[in-house]
C-alpha cells in the first residue's frame, strides 16, 4: 500500500468513554429539560380545557357577564393590560438606560457597584410593598397635579378632565409598574453596554468624538438589540403583575384612553386576583378563560424577547 492510499484510508473515529458522572448529569439535565416542557404543555391545557365552557355556555348563564359575551367581557381588561404596560415603558425606558449609561461610563466605579447593587437589591422588593406605596403615598401626593392638568391640559384627550379624587387612575398604576419594571430593563442594559468592544469606544475617541458622541456612535448602536429584548423582558414582567395593581388602581371598566379620570380600564390579573375569592361554577371559568388570555400576551411577549437575544447571542449568558 503506497503513502498516498494509506493516507485516504481514514481511520474510525473513537469515543471517549463516557464516566458515570457524565451520564448521570447528562440524564438529570435531559430530564429537566423535558420537565419544563411537560409544566408549560400542563398548564395550557389545564388553561384551554378549563376556558372551553367560559366560550360555549350560553353568557347569561354566566352571572359574572352580565349578558354580554365573553369576548366583550375580556376586551377592556385586554386593553388595560395593554395599555398600562405600555404607559409603563414609555416611562421607564429612557430612565433605564439613562442609569445604565451612568453606571457603565460616567459614575466612578465605587459608586458605580453601590449603585448596581441598589438597582439589583430593588428587583427584589416585593409588589405588595410598591402597591402599599403607590395606594398610600404616590396616589395622595399626585392628585394635586392631576387636578392642575385637567385645568390647563383638559383639552387634550389623555388628560380630559374630571380628574380623579383620589390620584388612584392608570397613571398612578402605570407609575408604579414603571418603578418595579425599572430595575430589570437597568440592569440588563448595564451588562449590555460594559460588553462595547474597548477598540470601538477608543476609535471613536482619538477621531475627536466627544464621551457623549462615543456613546451614540458606538454604545447605543452595538446595545441597542440588548436594549429592545430587556425592554421586552420588563414588559413581560408589567403584563403579569396583580397585587401592585389591584392595590392602586380604582378600575370601573370599559376601554378608556383618558389617564386622570376615575374611569379606568382593569387588567387581567388585578381582576383575576380581586374576582376569584368570590367566584363559584362557570364564574371560574371565565376567570381562567381570562388567565389563558394573559398567558398567550405573555408568551408572545418572551418569544418575541428570546427571538431578538438570539440575534445577537453574546448578549446572553444562556447562548
Amino acid at each position: 500500500m503506497t503513502p498516498s492510499t494509506a493516507s485516504s484510508v481514514r481511520e474510525p473515529r473513537v469515543k471517549a468513554k463516557q464516566r458515570p458522572g457524565d451520564r448521570i448529569f447528562a440524564g438529570s439535565t435531559l430530564t429537566a429539560g423535558t420537565l419544563i416542557l411537560a409544566m408549560l404543555a400542563a398548564v395550557a391545557a389545564f388553561l384551554v380545557i378549563q376556558s372551553i365552557p367560559a366560550v360555549t355556555t350560553d353568557p347569561g348563564e354566566i352571572p359574572i357577564l352580565a349578558g354580554e359575551t365573553f369576548w366583550s367581557y375580556v376586551a377592556p381588561l385586554v386593553f388595560g393590560t395593554l395599555w398600562s404596560a405600555a404607559l409603563a415603558l414609555l416611562m421607564a425606558i429612557p430612565v433605564s438606560i439613562g442609569i445604565a449609561l451612568f453606571i457603565s461610563h460616567y459614575a466612578p466605579r465605587r459608586l458605580a457597584q453601590g449603585l448596581g447593587y441598589v438597582i439589583d437589591l430593588l428587583a427584589a422588593v416585593p409588589s405588595v410593598v410598591f402597591g402599599l406605596w403607590g395606594a398610600n403615598v404616590l396616589a395622595p401626593a399626585v392628585q394635586p397635579f392631576y387636578s392642575w392638568l385637567t385645568e390647563t391640559m383638559g383639552w387634550f384627550p389623555l388628560f380630559a378632565p374630571p380628574a380623579s379624587g383620589t390620584g388612584r387612575t392608570i397613571l398612578t398604576a402605570s407609575i408604579v409598574l414603571a418603578v418595579m419594571v425599572l430595575p430589570i430593563i437597568t440592569a440588563l442594559s448595564r451588562e449590555v453596554f460594559l460588553q462595547t468592544p474597548v477598540l470601538h469606544e477608543e476609535a471613536a475617541l482619538a477621531l475627536g468624538a466627544t464621551k457623549w458622541e462615543m456613546i451614540r456612535t458606538a454604545v447605543l448602536p452595538f446595545g441597542r438589540p440588548g436594549i429592545v429584548s430587556a425592554s421586552m423582558l420588563g414588559l413581560g414582567r408589567a403584563l403579569g403583575e396583580t397585587m401592585a395593581v389591584a392595590m392602586v388602581l380604582s378600575a370601573s371598566g370599559g376601554i378608556n384612553f383618558a389617564l386622570l379620570t376615575s374611569s379606568n380600564p382593569g387588567t387581567i390579573a388585578a381582576n383575576i386576583a380581586l374576582s376569584f375569592p368570590e367566584a363559584f361554577g362557570t364564574n371560574v371559568n371565565v376567570l381562567i378563560a381570562t388567565g389563558l388570555l394573559l398567558f398567550a400576551i405573555t408568551l408572545v411577549v418572551n418569544s418575541i424577547a428570546r427571538w431578538i437575544i438570539a440575534r445577537r447571542k453574546e448578549f446572553s449568558g444562556a447562548n
